[in-house]
């Protein structure tokens, strides 16, 4: 599967961002998708995945009650709603895509990064 990510972006504190991320071919509600992010000088974090079904959804502690995981299968779309952004927040964002037996995600393909930075 391959991945494309978008809509990132500088935005001030407090700010809304909505990532989109679009894959080929029909494989896509096969799979178990997430959002995987990476600042400077830290370790990947994955923030949030969804089940291939949709029915299912991970938040990291970090970002649970700011941001918003979701799927559309039928346009082999992946979302991020980000709300109440933080400095903290700022990063290169990637779509990523795992088997559906491991939760909450197994990042197994990951698209191009967007980046996202939040001034203060």
């Amino acid at each position: 599967v391959q991945l494309q990510a978008s809509g990132g972006g500088l935005v001030q504190a407090g700010g809304s961002l909505r990532l989109s991320c679009v894959a080929s071919g029909r494989t896509f509600r096969r799979y178990t998708m997430g959002w995987v992010r990476r600042a400077p000088g830290k370790e990947r974090e994955i923030i949030a995945a969804v089940h291939r079904s949709g029915g299912r959804l991970y938040h990291a502690d970090s970002v649970k009650g700011r941001f918003t995981i979701s799927r559309d299968n039928a346009k082999n779309t992946l979302y991020l709603q980000m709300n109440s952004l933080r400095p903290e927040d700022t990063a290169i964002y990637y779509c990523a895509a795992g088997p559906e037996n491991y939760w909450p995600l197994k990042d197994d393909y990951w698209g191009q990064g967007t980046l996202v930075t939040v001034s203060s």
